[in-house]
This record gives structure tokens, sequence and C-alpha cells, in this order.
């Protein structure tokens, strides 16, 4: 797939969509597949040492989110219809990684897999799928 975006791009609508909030970086975008990182602090915790659920998914679904955009260009309506998450290991408190590769992009929707990790480290944390709805081309 052609890539429309690059990750100054992304990262300037990120801040645009999310403004006064501290977003996470796009950090590669490389064809069909974009890296981002969360900077992850002691408030992303849960107890037990471990980063909290809703800070994974937040990530996969704006890493998903982005690596949609990087395709399609600047269709910032496109909005998460499924998101499905598994939970594989403990992530350290530590910034967290998602690599999130499109699958398919049709004409109404668009799956993206994503890959979440602790910075440092290769073995994955959790794995989800997220599917975002498309607006008609003529909206």
């Amino acid at each position: 797939m052609a890539t429309l975006l690059d990750t100054k791009q992304l990262q300037a609508i990120l801040e645009a969509a999310f403004p006064g909030t501290e977003v996470p970086r796009v950090q590669e975008v490389d064809g069909d597949t974009v890296l981002v990182r969360q900077l992850v602090t002691d408030r992303h915790g849960r107890p037990g040492g471990t980063l909290s659920g809703p800070t994974m998914m937040m990530l996969a679904d704006t890493a998903a989110w982005m690596a949609i955009l990087a395709q399609i260009g600047p269709v910032l309506l496109a909005v998460t219809t499924s998101l499905h998450i598994d939970f594989l290991r403990k992530p350290d408190i530590a910034d967290l990684m998602a690599r999130a590769t499109v699958l398919k992009i049709g004409r109404k929707l668009a799956v993206v897999d994503v890959s979440l990790f602790s910075l440092g480290h290769e073995e994955l944390v959790a794995k989800a799928q997220v599917t975002y709805s498309l607006p008609s081309s003529d909206a």
C-alpha cells in the first residue's frame, strides 16, 4: 500500500484531535505499518506494578487509527467499531510501544492488527485487532 501521510503529519493530526492532552508519539511509518510510543509514568499503572488495561487499549486504538490514516489520508471521521484485545503478560511500568499493521482497507471498514510491547523488550504484552468504520466518500 502507498503511504499518504508521514510521521510528522500523523503526529500533527493526533495533537490537533486531542488538544491539551499528552498524546502518544508516532515513531515510524513503513508501508502499511505504523509504530507508536506511549510515554508511561506511574499514573498509567495499576496495583501490582503493571500498566493498566485502559492504557494498553488506548494505545492499540490510537495506533490503529494512525495506521489507517497513513494509508487513506486525513479522514478524521473514521471511527472504531470493534476492538478485541488479548492481554498476554504483565508489562513493565515502561514506555509502551504499538506496532499497527493494516490488514485490509475496504470501502466501509478497515481492519488493523496491533502488537503491544514494552520499550526494550520483544515479548508481546498484548495483541489487538481493531476494526474502523470509514465514512462514505460522499459524506
